[in-house]
């Protein structure tokens, strides 16, 4: 074996054992897509240098096969880069573009799929990706440079760039002939990221606020107060419903969990819609009478629905409690149940006449800890998980919920469910 051929296994050894361990799942990708560019041109190597008699034995044929291995290896190369979802952008010197694939072509939203022989500041005025170019063009290699994209959909990337060609055969280190760049899209994963910041955000928020109440009211008790009798028949009460406040949140954070994990299933049947309700409107009787608000159960009796019966009643439940919380006095709650024009679905409807909500706040309704009303909602004892708890339980159905309200009139919440569940 040649000492160029050792070298060339001794980089793709190395750069595989870099994406096999490297923890960051971008860093991966881009170690993985550089063990593919340095495999086909170890493999192009290889084939070439496998057949050197033939080439002295009949310089006709030679030439022949050489056009024919040439394209045969362009085709594969040509297919690889085409069928990578990462970018990839290779420049000269110059800093010319001398080859890229489709996905980077995506990535400067250009139409025309021609990106050769145009200077890298002709597709991007982007300082960190001409950044990161230069430096590799001066030998130095730059990777986890964030890249974002402006427009309607801002997008995220993660530029890995290394020089080309800075070494010769006795390995002195001469400037780079060229860089390449790979464009690995982050966007979903920034995005989970956020969202996971934010969710523990709002449960540190939400857990703080009662906990706060029972401390303080423990230590007023701990204070002398606890002899005071009537003081601590009025604190007790207190610290029992902040405590009931938490392990509600508690309860919807872990139920909801398990939804997004995939660890809750729904056994669809062909369910009697109105004994259902009736379920719901008993167990909220005394907080609606206590609200002054009446629940009329407008479900005929005939009426069935498909679903999961203990998940249907949970969705049922949040959003009639909601509608007597945000409801006004001698306001009334009303279910009933409507069916599509091609009777392929099934729109079960809870209507209220309740304060309406504002239009902006529409579109992020059933977003986790979302409230229109902070304050007001936590004053009712709201946990700020019910909604997403419903749209999460009406996806399982292959269903979806919507809403629509206007202010001082009252708000409509639907939950479209197929007719027939998929097995």
């Amino acid at each position: 074996m040649t000492k160029r051929n050792a070298s060339l296994i001794l980089i793709c050894a190395v750069a595989i054992a870099v994406a096999l361990f490297v923890p960051s799942s971008a860093v991966r990708a881009i170690a993985a897509v550089l063990v593919v560019i340095l495999a086909l041109v170890f493999v192009i190597y290889s084939y070439r240098s496998s057949h050197p008699a033939s080439r002295q034995e009949d310089p006709n044929l030679s030439q022949d096969n050489s056009q024919a291995d040439s394209f045969a290896f362009s085709k594969l190369f040509e297919a690889t880069m085409s069928g990578m979802r990462e970018g990839l952008l290779v420049v000269d010197k110059d800093m010319r573009v001398v080859a890229s694939n489709p996905a980077a072509h995506r990535l400067f939203n250009l139409s025309r799929g021609n990106l050769t022989e145009q200077r890298l500041t002709e597709l991007t005025r982007n300082p960190a990706i001409y950044g990161a170019f230069l430096d590799a063009l001066k030998g130095i290699e730059r990777s986890g440079v964030k890249v974002q994209t402006h427009g309607p959909d801002r997008l995220i990337f993660d530029l890995r760039v290394v020089p080309l060609g800075g070494a010769d055969a006795d390995g002195e280190q001469r400037p780079a002939r060229g860089a390449l760049g790979v464009f690995v899209d982050v966007t979903r994963l920034e995005r989970l990221e956020q969202v996971r910041q934010e969710f523990l955000s709002n449960v540190s928020h939400e857990l703080r606020t009662p906990l706060t109440a029972i401390l303080a009211f423990v230590e007023t008790l701990e204070a002398g107060a606890i002899d005071d009798q009537e003081a601590a028949r009025r604190f007790l009460p207190i610290i029992r419903k902040n405590a009931l406040r938490m392990h509600d949140l508690i309860d919807d954070i872990l139920e909801l969990s398990a939804i997004e994990a995939g660890n809750v299933q729904v056994r669809g049947e062909s369910l009697r819609l109105q004994p259902v309700v009736d379920d719901v409107v008993s167990s909220l009787a005394s907080k609606a009478e206590a609200m002054e608000v009446a629940i009329r159960n407008d479900v005929a009796g005939h009426v069935r629905v498909y679903a999961d019966r203990r998940r249907l009643e949970q969705m049922l439940t949040n959003l009639v409690d909601n509608a007597i919380k945000f409801n006004r006095k001698g306001g009334t709650v009303s279910i009933k149940c409507d069916h599509s024009k091609d009777r392929r679905r099934d729109h079960l409807v809870v209507e209220d006449t309740g304060e309406g909500i504002p239009a902006h706040h529409l579109e992020r309704l059933f977003e986790r800890f979302y409230r229109v009303d902070r304050a007001r909602s936590r004053e009712r004892g709201g946990t700020g998980l019910g909604l997403a708890i419903v749209k999460h339980l009406a996806l399982l159905h292959e269903g979806e919920i919507s809403v629509s309200s206007e202010v001082g009139k009252g708000s409509v919440f639907t939950i479209q469910l197929p007719s027939q569940l998929k097995n």
